[in-house]
């Protein structure tokens, strides 16, 4: 299991949790509430807790589901990507997609997921040529509908 320190910035507020067991996203929760407007309404939204990623990990916000479906609201610059050396307050940009009904977060309302992951950093190699792929030069929509 990875251990992941927390600096909790608000001590009334649910530390990222997982819903079930397996689940590969911890919720993370509204630290202050907002009004999304119709129609892209957006804004920036506090969690209470700062994170220090171990080296070698990177954390990425996803939007939630059922948020998704229910009130067409979702995050933007998404997957957010929280880099292992940032240390500020974990904010999500959520937007209402929704045309006609506004929506409002609550504090303390589930209104992402945090996925931590292992990454690698690269060592980029200049090449006169690249191998061949069965995928090739074959880009957006080469696969069919």
């Amino acid at each position: 299991m990875l251990r992941v320190r927390v600096l909790r910035l608000d001590a009334d507020l649910a530390l990222p949790s997982y819903a079930r067991a397996g689940d590969a996203g911890a919720d993370l929760v509204a630290r202050e509430s907002a009004m999304l407007l119709p129609g892209g309404g957006r804004a920036l939204i506090p969690t209470g807790i700062a994170l220090a990623l171990p080296p070698g990990t990177a954390g990425f916000v996803q939007p939630r589901s059922g948020l998704a479906l229910r009130h067409g609201v979702t995050c933007l610059n998404t997957p957010g990507l929280i880099d292992s050396g940032y240390r500020d307050e974990l904010r999500v940009l959520l937007v209402n997609l929704d045309p006609e009904t506004p929506f409002e977060v609550k504090r303390g309302d589930r209104i992402a997921q945090l996925v931590i992951q292992r990454v690698e950093h690269a060592d980029f190699e200049v090449v006169d040529s690249l191998d061949e792929s069965e995928r090739g030069l074959g880009g957006f929509g080469s696969t069919g509908r």
